[in-house]
């Protein structure tokens, strides 16, 4: 039985790495491809145009959390993530293989966009049904470690998106080639893992706690079920806001950050984010650990607490720090902190919901915030720093994360879970 389980998580959590990396390849690669499909003007402006494509594809996570949490609610989680595959393979083959503006004008941004709306598809149907089937057949003792596996194969998706460029930066092409053509080829990698991760998936065992109890047992249109829990909605869109701004800037946007406010060059914002993303995945266990003894709620209260008296202070630090040390240094803390959301804030959702509605529920709401404010995250911090005022954006991000703390305050502790009585 322990094999069996440790095999589910293992299936899963690869599965999702794989995933997430299709998903994040595009952030990671933006700098050097966004003149390709963008008409020419100042560096900005290009990467204001990459991240509103970017933010397009979270368009989509609503749908995508809509539909596939239905479909894993009604059919299998298993189902679910071998379908979700197919679509983000799609997409990553779709950006690898678009000519650039040059070639062919508007239709290069435009099949851009459907590339990414197809992964967001993907995506958001991936997020909420891996949380439910990880925490599914994780031992109820121990979830906030295992489920915090969750996280980490996520930020383990950005990590080997950031190593294959290390690979192409320093050992295979020159800077002129990887802007002019090495770009796509992470995009091609990202479609053969696709296929790698559908062959996993199609390996590993439905949630026994799904099969026990969930099957068959979603018949209602998924918005009608979760009509039927308002104040789970209400708390994981809460989480969400504040947490989604805080992981997208100091995870996702922070490579870019490092070079068009703190004057890094491309080369050395690469080898930081290497190093950054090493040490967040290594907190996730951690923090999730940490939850599994002093309990879900009092670890989101320090995010709060501590996001929104430093969030601010840390990017004015980060911008003003010239030496590679101590931005790094800087960055490690705020991920330190975000770590207080980011290694429970699935389990805590999944824990908020039964197993009938339970991908929904996660996904559907998860997905909305984040369409709106962790997709736009990017293009407003440029808009903040294009319009000459980019502490605005550093405040912008503290008062969301203190929306989150409010709504923590009033979360009842979800350790041990009393949605299953044993595991």
């Amino acid at each position: 039985m322990e094999g069996t389980r440790l095999r589910s998580l293992l299936g899963g959590s690869i599965g999702n790495l794989i995933e997430w990396y299709d998903w994040l390849a595009y952030s990671t690669f933006s700098l050097y491809f966004a003149k390709a499909f963008f008409p020419a003007g100042d560096r900005t402006a290009q990467l204001m145009n990459a991240a509103a494509v970017f933010a397009v594809g979270y368009v989509m996570r609503p749908l995508g959390a809509l539909l596939f949490g239905w479909y894993a609610d009604r059919r299998g989680r298993r189902s679910a993530l071998t379908l979700s595959i197919f679509l983000m393979c799609g997409g990553s083959l779709l950006v690898a293989v678009t000519p650039g503006y040059t070639s062919i004008g508007i239709a290069a941004p435009g099949l851009l966009v459907l590339a990414r709306l197809l992964q967001g598809l993907s995506v958001g149907g991936e997020y909420g049904t891996s949380a439910a089937y990880l925490m599914e057949v994780s031992p109820v003792s121990r979830r906030g470690f295992f489920v915090s596996f969750h996280y980490l194969t996520l930020l383990g998706g950005q990590l080997v998106a950031i190593l294959v460029l290390v690979v192409l930066q320093y050992w295979l092409l020159t800077p002129a080639q990887l802007g002019a053509w090495g770009w796509r080829i992470p995009f091609v990698v990202g479609s053969v893992l696709a296929l790698a991760a559908l062959w996993i998936r199609r390996g590993i065992l439905e949630s026994p706690e799904f099969a026990r109890q969930g099957a068959g047992a979603a018949r209602l249109n998924p918005l009608r079920l979760l009509l039927r829990y308002p104040r789970q909605i209400v708390l994981v869109a809460a989480m969400t806001l504040g947490g989604t701004l805080a992981v997208n800037t100091f995870s996702v946007y922070m490579p870019k950050f490092l070079v068009n406010t703190a004057g890094f060059s491309n080369e050395q914002s690469t080898l930081m984010s290497l190093g950054l993303i090493v040490g967040f995945m290594a907190m996730q266990p951690a923090v999730g650990a940490l939850s599994d003894r002093v309990g879900r709620k009092p670890v989101l209260i320090g995010f709060g607490v501590l996001g929104t008296l430093c969030a601010a202070p840390l990017l004015a630090a980060i911008a003003g720090a010239h030496d590679p040390a101590r931005a790094m240094g800087f960055i490690l803390l705020a991920l330190l902190i975000t770590s207080g959301y980011s290694a429970v804030n699935a389990l805590v959702k999944a824990e908020l919901f039964p197993v009938e509605v339970r991908a929904a529920g996660i996904g559907i709401p998860y997905a909305i915030v984040v369409a709106i404010f962790g997709g736009s995250s990017e293009w407003v911090g440029l808009r903040f720093k294009h319009a000459g005022w980019e502490q605005g954006y550093y405040y912008y991000v503290a008062g969301c994360i203190l929306v989150s703390l409010l709504a923590v305050i009033r979360l009842r502790e979800t350790r041990p879970s009393s949605i299953v009585a044993s595991n």
